[in-house]
């Protein structure tokens, strides 16, 4: 089972988050997150346009952007360089780091996009983690909730939430309208193509691809 080391490179955090790695399991970051956000305040040094709905604390620091019709509901904590574009929604605890981006109709719930990760065209995120330098295609889903309403399982591993969504390594790159089921692990550098619908561990540099059946491979290095 990967740790979140062996998903995203912990030295490339800024010095407060590096304790989103001090967890037993990857999923863990989840209470991490929570932690980290305990007590935030907002405040805006960033750019809001004036038909974005912020309510709680919602922090924008300088450098951040927040779009048209966009709706924040605190504790949300938008760092330097990060935007959350036009209709797009962020609630229940979520971090955009240093530029990260929310986009157009997207939606993260108890999230956290590490620097460089994209959402942006019509993504969910939900309780889930973004990578350093992620890229979600238009449409791709992190689900968080089983049909069945029952606890997540890891590879066989009882997490013991009801809600986890995809913990995805740094690097990893995700085509269109893909669909990432609870409890997914996906290893850095990894390659997922369009449509396909991935549960389970990924291994580091996979491709994997959606034919008569859902396979993979590993990345070529190029």
């Amino acid at each position: 089972m990967p740790s979140l080391a062996d998903l995203i490179d912990l030295g490339g955090l800024p010095a407060p988050w590096r304790s989103l790695g001090e967890v037993t399991h990857a999923w863990d970051v989840l209470a991490r997150l929570d932690e980290l956000l305990e007590g935030l305040t907002g405040r805006i040094a960033g750019e809001v346009h004036p038909s974005a709905v912020l309510e709680g604390a919602v922090r924008v620091e300088q450098g951040a952007r927040v779009g048209p019709h966009a709706y924040l509901v605190g504790p949300v904590w938008l760092l330097p360089g990060a935007y959350v574009g036009h209709g797009a929604h962020a609630r229940g605890g979520v971090i955009l780091a240093e530029g990260a981006g929310l986009g157009h109709a997207s939606e993260a719930k108890r999230s956290v996009l590490l620097p460089g990760a994209k959402a942006p065209h019509f993504n969910y995120l939900g309780d889930s983690l973004l990578g350093q330098r992620v890229n979600l295609g238009a449409g791709v889903k992190c689900a968080n909730l089983k049909a069945q309403g029952d606890g997540v399982r890891v590879d066989g591993v009882e997490t013991g939430l009801r809600k986890l969504g995809a913990i995805v390594g740094d690097d990893v790159s995700i085509g269109c309208n893909a669909v990432l089921a609870p409890g997914t692990l996906v290893g850095p550098g990894s390659v997922i193509y369009a449509n396909a619908s991935v549960r389970g561990v990924i291994p580091p540099r996979t491709i994997v691809k959606l034919g008569d059946s859902l396979t993979s491979e590993p990345l070529r290095a190029s």
